[in-house]
């Protein structure tokens, strides 16, 4: 395998990524883009994915969001639904540059947060020839209604205040406050956000998958932008290319893979890792592994054979 570092610009921000190849034929090769969750960065899950399906051939670009990871652009730790919709689209221009690829034959993959935000980027995309999902979850949807949909929606008009009030402190020239992501301990996720928390905090604050730069915290700006974004309103133009859901039957988030598969008007699938939470479709080989299978076939069968 070779991963080789890159940069491409997104809308005038500059974005890093990691291009895998397996070291085979010369190519042009079939490619995926592959999008991380929120707060991660390309050296986890997506980095995972991106690898695996290198080793099945394909050349896969694993990138950091805009703001965020090693990517460029102030403020740090925005997270704009916007952006992150055109670094999809931005990584796609790219790979279209290389001479590894066969630019006709370009997919992508969208992880947590990124699963939601692939959708729009395909459906306003013709260059995607086909578009999957890990764990998808709509990140305007999880923070408005929770990541099992049931939240108090007093929380979010709270947060929406706070968004406000950083906006008119920053305003002034004061030093506004940012979202913290993550408690300190896992009984403080727990309390919080149960189960689902636990594990978010178990992935990316222990040593099982954390990274330095991976976002502890979000500016509060990027809350007011999620307020109205909606990752499932344009997959109906996703068809007639095909769509591949994977979601495990443990997810608390996984209505929302089922609500944009729903949507789709196009060749669709929806998978289901048994016993799988969100989260163990991260990292966990025991569910990664049937998850890259399924992948792997399905963008073989519609990019056409990998080397």
């Amino acid at each position: 395998m070779t991963r080789t570092d890159i940069t491409f610009d997104s809308a005038g921000v500059t974005v890093a990524g990691h291009l895998h190849l397996h070291d085979g034929p010369a190519g042009p090769h079939p490619a995926v883009v592959v999008g991380h969750p929120g707060t991660s960065v390309k050296e986890q899950t997506s980095g995972l994915y991106a690898r695996r399906l290198a080793e099945r051939g394909f050349a896969a670009l694993a990138f950091d969001a805009a703001y965020q990871g090693e990517s460029g652009g102030p403020p740090r730790g925005l997270e704009d639904p916007a952006q992150r919709v055109e670094d999809f689209k931005a990584a796609v221009s790219f790979l279209t540059t290389r001479s590894e690829v066969d630019a006709d034959r370009i997919g992508a993959l969208g992880i947590c947060a990124s699963g939601g935000y692939v959708l729009p980027a395909t459906a306003s995309d013709h260059r995607i020839k086909a578009v999957g999902t890990v764990s998808a979850v709509d990140v305007a949807r999880q923070f408005r209604l929770g990541a099992d949909g049931t939240q108090d929606p007093a929380v979010f008009q709270a947060m929406l205040d706070a968004a406000a009030q950083a906006r008119t402190a920053e305003a002034r020239g004061e030093e506004p406050p940012v979202l913290a992501l993550f408690p300190d301990t896992a009984e403080q996720a727990r309390a919080m956000g149960g189960e689902h928390a636990v594990e978010g905090f178990d992935y990316y604050r222990t040593p099982r998958a954390q990274h330095p730069r991976a976002a502890s915290s979000f500016t509060w700006s990027s809350i007011d932008r999620m307020a109205t974004f909606d990752a499932f309103a344009a997959v109906p133009l996703i068809g007639p290319r095909p769509l591949l859901m994977l979601a495990g039957t443990r997810a608390v988030t996984s209505w929302m893979s089922v609500e944009a598969f729903q949507r789709a008007t196009g060749p669709k699938q929806l998978h289901w890792i048994e016993g799988a939470s969100h989260v163990d479709l991260y990292d966990r080989k025991q569910y990664v592994d049937p998850a890259v299978d399924l992948l792997a076939d399905f963008f073989t069968e519609h990019l056409g054979q990998a080397a």
